[in-house]
């Protein structure tokens, strides 16, 4: 696989390059979209054959026995993740935020509280207020770059109103994967507060060199209180195909799960189900290893020319391929570091603000793309804050 190929994606109706004039000023002709988390890489070849041989076949019916498709989701988890799941935890939603919004109409009320450690990805408060539910927001803290979980001040926050967590492990957009110690810690405040716990684990297969990350269900006394998220559409760049995993071991959160999506007429769409299928196997498997080997090299050049710039900090990533870097040492306003990023830079990215409190000084930059792009971007930043060197 070329990760290397420049691949022009103007004019493909991509909400990342051909939506980044209209949100954020940045021109098309010349800008670097480095904001929506999908990559510039076409996809692992067992997805493209077997979407070409749909399209070879013609006909796109009613897709039905889906047994092959949740053996496949149980032979990545069992040997990718050690993880064994049984084929009716397993429910299709279209998509992850599909399934965080599905979780909170399920298991909430309206009203209810809904905590998340922030900054976090931005569209868990966008589904959780638009279900008028509360957001209550957890504020991680930075030590030194790193994020830590601060249980005795969160401890102070409930007022047991809170009825679910929703966690994002790895973490977005910080990079952290939480150690085995830091989940029991976690099991532990949703206990003591009896949350309903989702854990949106859609980065876990993005996980650096020397780093392990380890699927919440592995960890014992959650499980009457569990949610798993998973899915295929971050890790292989197939985000447009809208499919998603919700597995739950408890029969009977499963159960109210399962009523939920009966009520509301959801079912999976056949090109997701066969794509999924085709990427969860072991020549799958392989195109991950060269994507991730390749990925770290993009992270390393990044975060080296960005904390190269007084002022600048990229926060050390343990997965993702989403850099989060800190401005606050420019002594600048959030507006002039987002005009010099923008305007001067030409550079579209996420800001650190729609992740709620901690991401005020932060942008978010998404790095999986041909590396001759990333070493022009870091090249526009250092120019764009060359007063500061």
């Amino acid at each position: 696989m070329d990760f290397d190929e420049v691949i022009d994606r103007h004019g493909t109706h991509s909400m990342k390059w051909d939506m980044m004039e209209a949100r954020y000023g940045v021109p098309a002709d010349t800008g670097i979209p480095m904001w929506v988390a999908d990559m510039d890489f076409r996809a692992a070849p067992p997805i493209r054959a077997e979407l070409e041989a749909m399209c070879a076949h013609g006909i796109y019916g009613y897709y039905g026995d889906d047994a092959s498709y949740l053996a496949a989701i149980g032979w990545w988890m069992r040997t990718r993740h050690g993880w064994e799941v049984e084929p009716d935890w397993i429910f299709t939603t279209h998509g992850l935020v599909n399934g965080t919004a599905l979780c909170v109409d399920t298991y909430t009320a309206p009203g209810d509280g809904v905590v998340l450690f922030t900054p976090v990805y931005h569209a868990f408060a966008r589904v959780i207020q638009a279900a008028g539910r509360e957001v209550v927001e957890c504020e991680m803290a930075n030590d030194g770059g790193r994020y830590v979980l601060d249980f005795e001040a969160w401890d102070r926050q409930m007022t047991g109103r809170e009825k679910m967590l929703v966690l994002s492990s790895p973490h977005n957009p910080g990079g952290r994967v939480w150690t085995r110690e830091e989940l029991e810690g976690i099991r532990d405040f949703c206990i003591r507060h009896d949350l309903v716990l989702v854990s949106d684990e859609i980065h876990h297969d993005l996980v650096f060199p020397g780093v392990k990350h380890t699927p919440f269900a592995l960890i014992e006394g959650v499980e009457d209180r569990l949610i798993m998220m998973t899915s295929t559409t971050k890790t292989f760049n197939i985000a447009g195909i809208h499919v998603g995993n919700v597995i739950i071991p408890d029969p009977g959160l499963r159960k109210a799960f399962a009523a939920r999506m009966a009520a509301l007429g959801i079912s999976g769409n056949a090109f997701g189900f066969r794509l999924a299928e085709a990427a969860y196997s072991p020549a799958g498997a392989a195109w991950v290893d060269d994507l991730v080997g390749y990925l770290d090299g993009n992270r390393r050049l990044f975060d080296d020319a960005v904390n190269a710039i007084p002022g600048l900090a990229s926060m050390p990533l343990e997965s993702t391929y989403l850099a989060w870097v800190d401005f606050s040492g420019t002594g600048m306003s959030a507006d002039e570091v987002t005009r010099r990023v923008q305007q001067e830079a030409k550079i579209a990215v996420n800001h650190g603000p729609t992740f709620g409190r901690g991401g005020e000084t932060f942008l978010r930059f998404n790095f999986a793309t041909p590396r001759s792009l990333v070493k022009d971007a870091v090249a526009r930043l250092g120019e764009a804050f060359s007063d500061l060197q």
